[in-house]
């Protein structure tokens, strides 16, 4: 029987993902590798050949690495659910990385500018996000759990991905949101809202921050919602130095996601090497 992936075979593929309580992103991100390898097949049948085949092309296309591997679990996950076992294959290997490049993880002291900018053009809701997100940890995804009974109360119950957990709000981050609150007469449910009384859009967040970065003197690059989560899993680490606590307050299930999360920058990286005093 040939093996070709139609667009009813997309649409199954979406109804067993939905089944499989994934997150609406990461349901649109399979289906999105799985289009891209199928304009490749062109109706053509899917052999292992043609996946190993394929995996080479996005290598030589220039795809880094993890995102060859974030294609190819994609396309394994279609094949386990269509009992295509034999046409999975392997993702590359990837040696952990030890720091980052400073050009990508945003310092504190840029985020503290973000949040100034934010003031500057008297944009209280996108500063409180910032503030919210930093000094939570929380995914940007998860910000309509940040209500108002969870800012009365000084913690919010995030249920996401099938997993639910607590999220703290620390004494001077409740108070700003009391008063954010207050002034806006937000009686009750999510606190950061659009005009029209909708949760703020990962899309509106994202292009808000954006406008802050020339102001702020920020590389657009480093500038958006994840980043923020990032920095605060740098900074609890840095004092607590507990991945197991840290990976379940980001909400992780595994500690190989935490340790991405932790890497320090190049710079910080060659720092520590210099204190060590080996060259004489």
């Amino acid at each position: 029987m040939e093996r070709i992936i139609t667009e009813k075979t997309i649409q199954e593929f979406r109804v067993h993902l939905k089944s499989e309580e994934k997150s609406k992103n990461t349901v649109e991100k399979y289906l999105r590798d799985v289009r891209a390898f199928a304009a490749v097949q062109n109706g053509e049948s899917v052999t292992k050949e043609a996946v190993i085949g394929y995996k080479q092309k996005l290598l030589e296309n220039g795809y880094a690495v993890r995102s060859v591997n974030s294609m190819l679990a994609s396309l394994n996950s279609l094949f386990v659910f269509l009992s295509w076992h034999d046409c999975r294959v392997k993702t590359l290997k990837v040696q952990r990385q030890v720091f980052c490049p400073e050009e990508k993880e945003l310092t504190k002291a840029e985020y503290e500018r973000l949040c100034r900018a934010a003031q500057g053009k008297h944009n209280e809701r996108l500063n409180l996000i910032l503030q919210t997100i930093c000094g939570t940890g929380i995914r940007v995804s998860e910000l309509p759990f940040i209500t108002v009974e969870a800012v009365k109360s000084g913690e919010a119950v995030v249920s996401l991905k099938g997993k639910t957990r607590t999220v703290f709000l620390v004494k001077p981050l409740q108070k700003k949101l009391l008063h954010y609150i207050s002034e806006r007469k937000i009686q009750s449910g999510a606190v950061f809202i659009t005009r029209t009384g909708k949760p703020m859009s990962r899309t509106n967040i994202w292009r808000e921050m954006k406008s802050l970065c020339e102001q702020a003197g920020v590389n657009p690059q480093k500038v958006f919602p994840h980043n923020l989560r990032h920095l605060f899993a740098r900074v609890f680490y840095g004092i607590e130095k507990d991945i197991a606590k840290l990976a379940d307050i980001l909400g992780h299930s595994s500690i190989n996601t935490t340790r991405i999360y932790i890497i320090s920058t190049g710079f910080e990286h060659r720092r520590r090497m210099e204190s060590m005093r080996l060259i004489l």
